[in-house]
């Protein structure tokens, strides 16, 4: 029998959201009859093993809000590196956010033990392993898990015993490879996935606000993140960053610049160059920047994890794309549009060559905004500004709705 698809709008833990949602695909209803697949009838507790990497945390929304459709009532715990658990605390689906506090690189065997002993008592009938590397399935292999859901690879073949094979050329983006780990076997991916969306704490916004002793603006406020992992490759040049805050200080933009501790020497050579620019680069937590991107209708912002962490809070993002394929972006909440701008695309991990570096360097600055009318004045309303990104030359522009 299949069953049936439960209504968001009864649901009393559904997000407010400023547009609906987008239609299910009709395969969402389908209940497969493979009773040897645990989680395709009624899983009650979930450990999802969530990845380290902040825009990918983000994109892991997606996942529990295509398995809060399917089950209302399953309960969720993330366990993850200490960098993204940040991310997991704002998601509405989670129960329960938990740091695995082992360095980069480290195999971390006892401690990996020790937490698996301790959730054993949770009793969780299902696991998802977003990650792909052979460490990350230990704990739910040590902690009993019934059914451990992954992608085959990285000699995981004792460790998982619901193992998926990974068609990158039909999953392209990473989204729809960690949607995909969700579904039951064979069964086709949703057609159009819900974008992923992050909770605000007005109250931490508040208190952020004061601690820092801003306000919010009353000029149309456009965040830029301007950092990004890997270096130069994915980061437009600083040069750029401060023509564009420039430009958009004299349009009658109120301008802040976000930034990790590690992106601080670049957000500080911005603001010097356009003082009336308001400098955060190294002053917030994640969950700070989360939180005060939420008041900016418009976020620039190169590949990295601010972007995916601003399209997630409402911001409508315009995203710099270097080394990135278009194809990899992720879903851009309904009603709304990412504005993707790009040259050939280059290897991410060939930073440290001049020439790939090309691809980022090739947006101007200045000419990259246009108002889309001659007459365009800044609005007074929290809508976003009406802007194109377009690349000077060798470039293209993808919209997504």
């Amino acid at each position: 029998m299949s069953e049936q698809r439960p209504k968001l709008q009864d649901d009393p833990d559904a997000h407010d959201a400023d547009a609906a949602e987008p239609p299910c695909n009709e395969h969402e209803a389908f209940a497969p009859r493979n009773t040897r697949i645990a989680h395709s009838y009624d899983p009650a507790r979930l450990l999802l093993i969530g990845p380290a990497w902040v825009g990918d945390m983000v994109m892991a929304q997606v996942l529990l809000q295509v398995l809060r459709r399917r089950w209302p009532r399953l309960q969720v715990d993330v366990l993850a590196p200490p960098a993204s658990i940040p991310i997991a605390e704002r998601m509405l689906e989670v129960r329960r956010a938990m740091p695995l506090c082992i360095d980069h690189g480290q195999l971390g065997l006892r401690l990996r033990r020790r937490t698996a002993a301790e959730l054993r008592a949770q009793n969780y009938d299902w696991s998802i392993c977003l990650p792909n590397s052979f460490k990350s399935a230990l704990i739910p292999y040590w902690a009993h898990i019934p059914t451990r859901t992954g992608f085959s690879g990285a000699d995981r073949r004792l460790l998982l015993n619901d193992r998926r094979r990974l068609n990158k050329k039909k999953l392209l983006r990473t989204v729809d490879r960690f949607v995909a780990l969700g579904l039951p076997p064979r069964l086709p991916q949703p057609t159009q996935l819900p974008a992923p969306r992050l909770q605000v704490n007005r109250a931490a916004l508040a208190a952020t606000l004061q601690r820092l002793g801003i306000s919010p603006p009353q000029r149309p406020l456009v965040a830029l993140a301007p950092g990004a992992e890997y270096g130069p490759a994915k980061r437009w040049p600083v040069h750029h960053w401060s023509t564009l805050a420039q430009a958009l200080i004299e349009r009658g933009y109120a301008v802040w610049i976000f930034g990790s501790p590690k992106d601080a020497e670049i957000t500080r050579a911005i603001a010097a160059a356009v003082p009336e620019t308001l400098d955060l680069g190294g002053r917030t937590t994640l969950l700070e920047a989360l939180d005060l991107l939420s008041l900016a209708p418009l976020t620039v912002s190169n590949d990295s994890g601010l972007m995916h962490v601003a399209g997630a809070v409402g911001s409508r993002v315009i995203a710099l794309y270097g080394s990135t394929p278009l194809s990899m972006t992720p879903p851009s909440p309904p009603g709304r549009r990412l504005y993707a701008s790009t040259c050939p695309a280059v290897p991410a991990e060939s930073a440290s060559v001049h020439s790939d570096i090309t691809a980022v360097w090739k947006i101007s600055g200045r000419n990259t905004f246009s108002a889309r009318s001659s007459g365009y004045r800044p609005r007074t309303d929290k809508k976003s500004p009406d802007l194109r990104v377009e690349a000077r030359r060798g470039g293209t522009k993808q919209e997504e709705n």
